[in-house]
């Protein structure tokens, strides 16, 4: 049986400071779960929408140019769109191509078929695979009339579906384009912006330039801007959003080893006091149910495999946190991982 999660909510907070809204849909609270390829499927969106908090969730990013679900018109569709048809709204899901024609395609099915919330293009990760590669992703930063091109595909065939864009600030520190993209952006119809700031050089070294942020939202006049970056605390997540003129704040990396944040967040935001993170005990509890959620989906074998990486951020804190990770990161059976979380979680049965 899957374990109790501590603190679980079924409804988003209300009553928030600011106002978020992408196009027809409202974001309350305006903080949002980036889009994050090899975590946030399915499995990972539950536990954070177990816990509430979060104003937008959003899928894996997909690779226009390979859905062959689209080309074939089957039912069946890739495991990043594990969940999508079935799961509560509002819901993002983000594609990534530099070819308009694919992506008006897939995000018009997205659109009418999934009938998703928000169509999200990325033209801001950095990863070779896809920037050199395929020639997407950040890569097109270099080249805003391009993606001003693409979204304005996109938003035609998309009909009354909102297309957001997520970008960073350019490819590199020479070629810093964050602002003349976000106004192609704007002007081709999109209905959101996100900026992440760094450029792509970077990948995540460094620190996030919160006033880049700032400078790419004073350049647009009618599209919500929203900052990510860096967002390691509840605190610093309505300190942002209070301090930087963003309409909303985007939290990556830091909700993997606490999908509680959005909560936290959502509480400060209505001025009440910040929950406590969950105990050693609870936090266990989270894990054991994540495991469940995976294995359900991708059967024991593959989903202890998967489950490795989750693991090993839910470690964040714990006492011997790394020698889990070395642990946890090699476990092959159910056994084999249980045993691993009994002995760096607190005492408990495990069936």
């Amino acid at each position: 049986m899957p374990a109790t999660l501590p603190h679980q909510s079924s409804d988003t907070p209300k009553h928030t400071r600011q106002h978020l809204r992408i196009g027809s849909v409202d974001v309350d609270p305006p903080v949002l779960q980036a889009p994050m390829a090899g975590y946030t499927n399915y499995a990972f969106r539950q536990v954070v929408r177990e816990f509430g908090g979060a104003g937008l969730l959003a899928t894996e990013m997909i690779a226009a140019r390979s859905a062959i679900w689209l080309e074939t018109n089957k039912s069946e569709h890739p495991d990043r769109l594990w969940g999508v048809r079935e799961e509560p709204r509002p819901l993002a899901v983000q594609m990534w191509d530099n070819d308009a024609e694919n992506l008006a395609q897939v995000g018009k099915r997205l659109a009418q078929d999934f009938q998703v919330s928000v169509i999200d293009l990325n033209f801001g990760c950095p990863v070779r695979q896809v920037t050199e590669k395929a020639h997407s992703g950040s890569w097109l930063l270099r080249d805003p009339e391009r993606v001003g091109e693409i979204v304005r595909r996109v938003v035609d065939a998309c009909g009354d579906t909102p297309v957001s864009a997520k970008i960073r600030l350019g490819c590199s520190e020479n070629c810093q384009t964050a602002i003349e993209v976000a106004q192609r952006i704007e002007e081709a119809g999109a209905s959101c912006l996100t900026v992440h700031g760094r450029v792509a050089a970077q990948y995540f070294k460094g620190e996030a330039d919160w006033e880049a942020i700032r400078q790419v939202k004073q350049c647009v006049s009618r599209m919500p801007v929203v900052g990510n970056g860096d967002i390691t605390s509840a605190e610093e997540a309505v300190s942002r959003l209070k301090n930087y003129g963003v309409d909303g704040v985007m939290i990556a990396r830091e909700c993997l080893a606490k999908p509680w944040i959005f909560s936290q967040v959502a509480a400060l935001l209505r001025g009440e006091p910040k929950p406590p993170d969950p105990t050693p005990d609870e936090q266990e509890n989270i894990v054991l149910h994540h495991y469940e959620l995976v294995c359900s989906r991708f059967g024991v074998e593959r989903g202890t495999l998967l489950m490795r990486k989750f693991a090993c951020s839910y470690a964040q804190g714990i006492p011997g946190a790394r020698d889990f990770r070395g642990h946890v990161s090699r476990v092959t059976t159910r056994p084999e991982f249980l045993d691993v979380v009994r002995q760096y979680f607190p005492k408990r049965e495990i069936d």
